[in-house]
Parts: C-alpha cells; structure tokens; sequence
C-alpha cells in the first residue's frame, strides 16, 4: 500500500545525519508492515495533485503553528478536507494531528500551560499508553467530526478520529528516546524550562509504546483502504 507522507517540517541539521528526516522517521516506524512511502514536501510548496496520487496520507510534524501565516497552509487545510470527502485515509502526527482539526473547524493555540516534552501517559482508547511528546501547541476546541480517542491531564484532546477516514495523535511515535534526548539539547535549551527538560530527560530509557503506535497507524491505512 502506498502512503504518502506530507511532511510539514524538517528535523534539526544537527539530528538529520544520525536520525534522517521526518519522512525517513516515519518509514522506520511503519517498516515491516506492508507499505510502501512517498514524501511530498509540502513545507516546502510541493503537493500532491490529488487525494488519489496515494492511496492513504500520513502528515508528519513541524516546528511552524498550524495558525501561522504560511503559503502553504491552506492549500493542506484544502488537501485534507478533500481526502476527507473521498474517503482516502488520512493519519496525522502532533503537527498533522492539530493541522487535521483546523482544517475540520477545530482551534488550535498556543497552551499556556507550557510544554509537553518527552514520555507521556496516555488514555488510548480503553489502553494507558506511554509515548514521546513534543509540542506547545495543541488542540484547544476540537472539530465537530472528531471523535476524541486520545487524552491526558495536560492534552485533553490527544488524538481524534475523523468518520472512517481519519486519524490523529498529538504524541510523536516517530520519535525514539535518542531523537527527543538531541531535541533537548538542539532545541529544548532557552525554548523550554531546563527543569522540564532535565525531567524529561531522566525519564528516557522506559517502556515507550513505539510498537503498539505503528500497528495502530498501520491497521487504520490498511483497514480503510480503496472505501472511496
């Protein structure tokens, strides 16, 4: 099955030789489980000609807010509301997860709150999951169609599903306790306070649900394939 992966961020030059970028992140997750990728990227104006060009999506994160004013933001709001209407499966991850419910009729803001940074507890449809996190930004009011299979104290709305099209986590499975260590150090350091990043950091090295996360994304594409 070909997915194609629309990537809405690059990874630190820092991290890019020893972790690929995004893309390649995400094709290590899915490995070995029947699909085949291709990466549009859309950070960088490029985008599909059609919903049908692959026969499900994965959106990946980014460093940018789905609220900003970028070009190419509205044409992936447009993009998604179309494969939503086709019913080609879509998946979207942190980034993708809050760019999905926008572009439904969701807010997405910047949460006072703060940060979520490394492992995190999550209620996972009936399931308590650990999974790598890294975001500010999250879905404040979610999208009349989503369905809300994600939550924590911190996320209220963690994942969605989206009909039988649709679905979106804010966590990062993508990303291995390695990546997020480079993060604290590459970006982490005047973003975020030392002592969130120094919790985080002690916190690497357990029982992260990477495996549980990639077969779920799978069976979804796979599950929802050629209803349109």
């Amino acid at each position: 099955m070909l997915i194609g992966i629309l990537q809405t961020g690059h990874a630190p030059d820092g991290l890019r030789a020893r972790h690929g970028d995004y893309d390649d992140m995400f094709a290590r997750l899915l490995a070995g489980r029947g699909l085949s990728f291709r990466t549009w990227r859309v950070v960088d104006g490029e985008l599909p000609e059609g919903v049908h060009a692959a026969e499900g999506w994965l959106i990946t994160g980014s460093r940018h807010g789905a609220y900003e004013d970028h070009p190419w933001i509205a044409p992936l709001e447009a993009f998604i509301r179309s494969a939503g209407t086709a019913g080609v499966p879509m998946v979207g991850i942190c980034f993708g997860h809050q760019i999905m419910a926008q572009a439904l009729g969701g807010t997405v803001e910047k949460y006072s709150g703060g940060w979520a940074v490394g492992p995190q507890s999550y209620a996972i449809e009936g399931e308590m999951l650990s999974l790598n996190a890294w975001h500010q930004d999250q879905v404040t009011a979610p999208p009349p169609e989503g369905r809300v299979i994600a939550t924590n104290d911190f996320c209220r709305y963690a994942g969605f599903a989206f009909g039988a099209w649709g679905l979106s986590l804010q966590a990062h499975p993508e990303f291995d306790d390695a990546f997020i260590e480079g993060l604290i150090e590459t970006r982490g350091r005047g973003l975020v306070p030392d002592v969130q990043l120094d919790a985080a950091a002690a916190r690497l090295g357990g029982d992260i649900a990477t495996g549980r996360a990639a077969d779920r994304i799978a069976a979804f594409l796979q599950d929802h394939r050629g209803r349109s």
